[in-house]
């Protein structure tokens, strides 16, 4: 008779043990990671979803350190974050990886909505997982503009002076509302106070919640594929799809490949380029904030950039606010405008393909218009690229069912 493993044994016991008393435990293990049937031709742009939810695990992780020893107060902020970065033992660390986080969150989520573009993730029966996932984007984006301006450096404070004062554009109710967020007449100690909590608390419950909304609405649907396939249409004698594969242990193999490499490019920056050429961390968020001395330019973090130039390309700023706002929720309609009788751009027209191609060089140039100082020529470029933004959008549902698509397969392939 074989010896008995007494590891393996353990390990057994200890399942059996939490099965007992929490058997909805194992179910909810098969239904969304042993059993679950995700597609088997994943390629490289696979790898964001799960590196999206790696970096989130960073910055909750990361936050809880930092505030530890931050002082939410306007006359201890900057001294508190100098002594975590100077004193706290490995406090550098802690706070290089916090902000580099928060730039490498937004460069995998955009490269994760992305991929769900160019694949048509966000078509029938997948609409609900788009929309939780623009919600997730729109929380992101209120998560970072709060944490950036916690260090009560110049930017961080001149940064929120120009957000907050925007909504002072909204008629009737303007004013007030701008007192409202920042809790006093001026950017202070209660603006400071607040923007800590809603960063540390109430927004990241928020994401939280999404995050598994997200997933849960995924795994009810199913995974789409770069074929844009429902592999659920084929099965075999057990119900199974045929081009289905256990996403435990195939793809958590390769997402731990892919997390592998992602690490090791996230930790070349955090320890030889941090601040990424003041792309990450800006030069003047070195200096306390100071609201008698305004910066030469004042600029947004990159990831907020084009949605800065959207803003500056409208002369009036009420309208500026309308379109900056209306560039992100328009987001959430993408599902019912898209009309292509095929998912993937794979198989879809050239025009199509170039009109894509079109809206990402008007995004990416955005990008670049709103971290440089206004000039006339760059506002005017910046104003086409906001018009082909919305275009996009606005004329899909004409745009995106023209021309001649080629034959969609009956299996997933499995070239790149």
């Amino acid at each position: 008779m074989a010896a008995v493993n007494p590891v393996t044994g353990a390990i057994a016991g200890l399942q059996k043990w939490i099965h007992d008393r929490a058997p909805g435990l194992d179910a909810a293990y098969r239904k969304h990671v042993s059993e679950y049937m995700a597609p088997k031709n994943f390629n490289t742009w696979y790898f964001f979803g799960s590196l999206a939810l790696l970096v989130l695990v960073n910055q909750i992780v990361t936050g809880i350190f930092l505030t530890m020893h931050y002082k939410p107060s306007a006359a201890e902020a900057f001294q508190s974050v100098e002594y975590i970065m100077r004193d706290v033992d490995w406090g550098w660390l802690i706070r290089y990886m916090h902000s580099t986080g928060a730039s490498f969150f937004f460069i995998v989520v955009f490269l994760h909505m992305f991929r769900a573009l160019i694949y048509g993730s966000y078509q029938k029966p997948r609409e609900l997982v788009w929309v939780i996932g623009v919600a997730i984007f729109l929380v992101l984006m209120a998560e970072a503009f709060l944490g950036y301006v916690l260090p009560w450096g110049q930017m961080s404070f001149w940064g929120a002076q120009v957000i907050t004062s925007l909504f002072g554009a909204i008629p009737f109710v303007g004013e007030s509302l701008v007192e409202w967020i920042r809790g006093d007449y001026v950017i202070a100690d209660a603006t400071l106070n607040r923007f800590f909590a809603l960063h540390v608390i109430a927004l990241p419950l928020v994401l939280l919640l999404l995050v598994v909304l997200h997933l849960g609405a995924l795994h009810e649907v199913g995974s789409n594929n770069p074929d844009g396939i429902d592999i659920k249409k084929l099965k075999d004698a057990n119900g199974k799809p045929l081009d289905g594969i256990p996403f435990h242990p195939y793809y958590t193999i390769k997402d731990l490949f892919g997390a592998g490499f992602f690490l090791t490019l996230f930790f070349f920056v955090v320890f030889f380029a941090p601040l990424f050429g003041g792309k990450f961390l800006e030069y003047d968020n070195f200096v306390p904030a100071n609201p008698m001395v305004t910066p030469e330019h004042i600029k947004p973090v990159w990831y907020f950039t084009p949605y800065y130039a959207m803003l500056r390309a409208v002369p009036d700023k009420l309208g500026g606010v309308i379109v900056m706002g209306a560039a992100v929720l328009i987001l959430f309609v993408l599902p019912w405008l898209d009309r292509a009788p095929v998912r993937s751009y794979r198989y879809r027209p050239l025009a199509s393909k170039l009109i894509l191609a079109g809206f990402v060089v008007a995004f990416v140039y955005l990008g670049y218009a709103g971290y440089q100082p206004a000039s006339p020529g760059l506002t005017l470029l910046a104003q086409i690229a906001t018009v082909y933004y919305f275009a996009f959008f606005i004329f899909m549902p004409w745009w995106s069912k023209l021309g001649h698509f080629k034959p969609v397969p009956e299996r997933v392939t499995m070239h790149d």
